[in-house]
Formats: structure tokens, C-alpha cells, sequence
């Protein structure tokens, strides 16, 4: 049975500072890596390394807060939680510097690489020789420092790595089940971003709960339509990483990509709701991948195709909106192009 014990987060934001929260619950070593040395020597002082939601809860004694990237590099775990944008250069840095190639790492970072259309597993392939995983599901930073019950998913191409990383990580507050279709779960965890967004500017418009809830779902046919186009699993879209994160994204208070829609929905531009936020909202450039892997695959995604005109056209919501009801009637489908 293989067994997991030093870990290492790469990444020390809010979900980061999370998830090696999540990891020393084993009372294990976690080593928490962040490029800033200013960043570092204030987590490592003042241990306040979780969300603003809550700020009484300290990084516990046995996580270790480092600048220095070679303090990872014996992990037996290796989480790599940084935006999509810079997984190619954290990617390139961890082979450059010598991680080991026993150390097992996981991928949890939702997104698309724009142009290449890469996910963020294949980044790490393109650089490691490691065994790569995935993390996905409905899981928001702020409830899981709270200790609230939550669910996710792992994904390993072999079963007993899964069972190892479950073990390493799941605790009495964090329930983790395992998959072996990466794609699927990567796919669900970006396109649900998109629309994030759509439900955003559905409250934004007013639009009622009738309107959210009607793009919510149609925008799970999307999904699973684009998912099966590149080889995702029509099982998964309708789990953890796909329709469970899919909710919690249009639904939550938390969720940064639902304020973006809902900002530019009010009349802020995409620039402006972004910088509102003062952190990462993924759904951007997502939306911008995804609408690339659409046509690519050739998958009828009206939905997606609205938003980005919305993002990345100057199209009015107003006008989207309009577009999306005026279409042809037709029945109702899923797992068609």
C-alpha cells in the first residue's frame, strides 16, 4: 500500500493556504511554498494564512511556510495550486530546481491554457515526469477553513495513487471520492466558470430565479456536450467535478466569477469587475479557451458563445439574453453536437 506523508502546496493563496490546511490535519509535515519572501515571513509569523471569512483560523504548527522551492522538492505529495496563467512557469521552475520523480503531484488548478488549449495536467506532463493528478469538485476556500462539511474528487490513471491521495488527504470534514477520467474532471471544474459568469449577469439583469435556473441547466448540456467531444465521461458531468461544482459557482456568495458577471452586467467593464475583485477569477480567460475548444469541436454551445461575446466583443447582456430566447424552438438534448 503506498503511503503519503510530507506534503507540499505550491501556491499559498486563499485556496492553497486551504488545502495544506486540509493536508496537516494527518498531523503530517506540509510545507507551503509562495514565490514572495515578504509573503512567506508574514504567513510564517503570524500564521493567519486562510480566507478573510475566517481570520481566527491559524495555519496549524505543522505546516512550514517557505520561499525556497528546494524545501519541496522531497515531497512524497505535491500540490500545484497556482493560477492557469502561470502553471507553465511553475511547471518548468519545479523540473529546473529537481523535484523528485517519486514525488506525486496533483493538479489543483481549474482552468484552459489559452491557444493551446492544453489542461493543466498536460502542462505539468509537458515538464514532469511524475505521475500527475487532478483535484475538482464544489469547493470554495472559505467553507472548508470553517471546517464545514464538503466533498471532492481526485483523479489518477491508477487506482491505488487515488486511494493514497484520498487517504493523505480526507478528513473527518473533507470527504474525498476518486476518478480515473481526468479529462472529464478537468473540463467540468473550467466550463462551469463560463457559466459562472452567465448566472452572474443573470442577477445583475434581474432576471429571476426562472432565467438563472434554465442557464444553469442548459449550460450543463454545454458542458457535457463539449466534455464528450474531447473524451470526458458523461458520468462525470454529472458528479462532483461537474454539476456539483457547476452549483456551487452560480449559486454561491463566494464565487468570484459570479461577481464578474454580475459587474458587468450592472454596466462595469470586464477590466473593471476583475480588478473590483482583488484576486483571481478564472471564468476570463476561460471563457476564452472554451469558446476556442467549442469550435474546434464543433459543439453547439449558445451559451457560451453569448458570454464571450459579452467579454470579449463589447456584446450588450441585453442584446445576449435576446438572442438566446429568439433562437429556434427545438427538443430538448444533451449529449449532441
Amino acid at each position: 500500500m503506498i503511503t503519503l506523508r510530507k506534503t507540499a502546496v505550491i501556491g499559498a493563496g486563499s485556496w492553497g493556504s486551504v488545502l495544506a490546511l486540509a493536508a496537516s490535519f494527518s498531523g503530517d509535515e506540509v510545507v507551503l511554498w509562495t514565490r514572495s519572501v515578504e509573503q512567506a515571513r508574514t504567513l510564517a509569523e503570524t500564521r493567519m494564512g486562510m480566507h478573510a471569512a475566517c481570520p481566527d483560523h491559524l495555519l496549524p504548527d505543522n505546516v512550514r511556510v517557505t520561499a525556497d522551492l528546494r524545501e519541496t522538492l522531497d515531497a512524497d505529495l505535491v500540490l500545484v495550486v497556482v493560477p492557469s496563467v502561470a502553471m507553465r512557469s511553475v511547471a518548468a521552475m519545479l523540473r529546473d530546481a529537481g523535484l523528485s520523480e517519486k514525488s506525486v503531484v496533483l493538479s489543483c488548478t481549474k482552468g484552459i491554457e489559452k491557444d493551446s488549449l492544453l489542461r493543466m495536467s498536460e502542462i505539468l506532463r509537458e515538464y514532469l515526469p511524475n505521475t500527475v493528478g487532478v483535484l475538482s469538485g464544489p469547493n470554495h476556500a472559505e467553507d472548508i477553513c470553517l471546517g464545514l462539511p464538503s466533498a471532492t474528487l481526485v483523479g489518477f490513471e491508477e487506482e491505488e495513487i487515488s486511494a493514497a491521495v484520498q487517504r493523505r488527504l480526507a478528513s473527518p470534514s473533507f470527504r474525498i471520492y476518486s476518478s480515473s477520467d481526468l479529462v472529464g474532471m478537468e473540463l467540468g471544474g473550467s466550463i462551469k466558470n463560463v457559466f459562472a459568469i452567465g448566472a452572474g449577469i443573470c442577477d445583475g439583469l434581474g432576471l429571476g430565479d426562472n432565467a438563472k435556473a434554465a442557464m444553469v441547466t442548459r449550460g450543463l448540456a454545454e458542458m457535457t456536450r463539449i466534455g464528450l467531444a474531447y473524451g470526458g465521461k458523461a458520468e462525470t458531468f454529472m458528479g462532483l467535478s461537474g454539476m456539483g461544482d457547476l452549483i456551487v459557482t452560480c449559486y454561491s456568495k463566494h464565487s468570484r466569477n459570479l461577481q464578474v458577471g454580475r459587474l458587468v452586467a450592472e454596466g462595469k467593464s470586464v477590466e473593471e469587475a476583475v480588478a473590483s475583485l482583488g484576486m483571481v477569477a478564472e471564468g476570463v480567460p476561460n471563457t476564452l479557451s472554451i469558446y476556442q475548444m467549442s469550435r474546434k469541436a464543433n459543439a453547439r454551445t449558445p451559451i457560451v458563445d453569448v458570454i464571450y461575446g459579452i467579454l470579449y466583443e463589447g456584446k450588450y447582456p441585453l442584446c445576449g439574453l435576446q438572442e438566446l430566447m429568439d433562437r429556434a424552438l427545438c427538443a430538448e438534448r444533451i449529449a449532441d453536437n
